[in-house]
């Protein structure tokens, strides 16, 4: 049963009053349901190995990796927030739970004094050097080992406009790291 079915039973239901919505075809619906059920569990593939391997989830490796890219391994929380696309408050707890174990310390901003920045600390460094490995090759094994390099290709093109299409630029983009 797929979601037109369920709006064609739901009680209070009737015909004309809204516009008919798009709904997804049958070839849609597969894809779309595939996609649901690999980015899970690639996602949770990732977390486990992960925590198995440096007791950390990926969206705590992920702003890691982004701290050691930046100059100075350092970012400012608000940049840190919006390259992780992650809210404000759940940075702030991410990187209170990174400061604890030591891999990041905050600083206040001197040109701003409501901004910090995040600098990743040497023992965070030394943690992606030993958990590195590890990621890419689970990364790997879960998604580029079983794909062609023409579905690599692909799959490339088909996620940057997929990207393009949900990042609003504007300044009324209600975003989530911008809150």
């Amino acid at each position: 049963m797929g979601e037109k079915d369920l709006m064609e039973d739901a009680p209070g239901a009737r015909p004309g009053t809204a516009p008919e919505p798009r709904w997804l075809g049958d070839d849609e619906q597969r894809v779309w349901r595939a996609y649901l059920h690999a980015t899970t569990l690639l996602e949770d593939h990732l977390d486990r190995q992960l925590q198995r391997d440096a007791g950390m989830p990926h969206v705590y490796y992920g702003l890691l990796v982004q701290l050691s890219q930046a100059p100075r391994r350092r970012l400012r929380m608000t940049e840190l927030a919006k390259s992780a696309k992650i809210t404000r408050s759940r940075l702030s707890h991410a990187v209170a739970r990174l400061e604890k174990n030591g891999w990041v310390r905050r600083e206040d901003c001197p040109s701003d004094k409501r901004g910090q920045f995040a600098q990743l600390t040497d023992e965070g460094v030394e943690v992606l050097r030993r958990t590195a490995p590890g990621h890419v090759a689970a990364v790997r094994q879960a998604m580029f080992d079983r794909l062609s390099p023409e579905q690599v290709t692909q799959l490339g093109v088909i996620m940057r406009v997929m990207a393009e299409g949900l990042e609003p630029a504007g300044p009324d983009a209600d975003l989530p790291w911008l809150r």
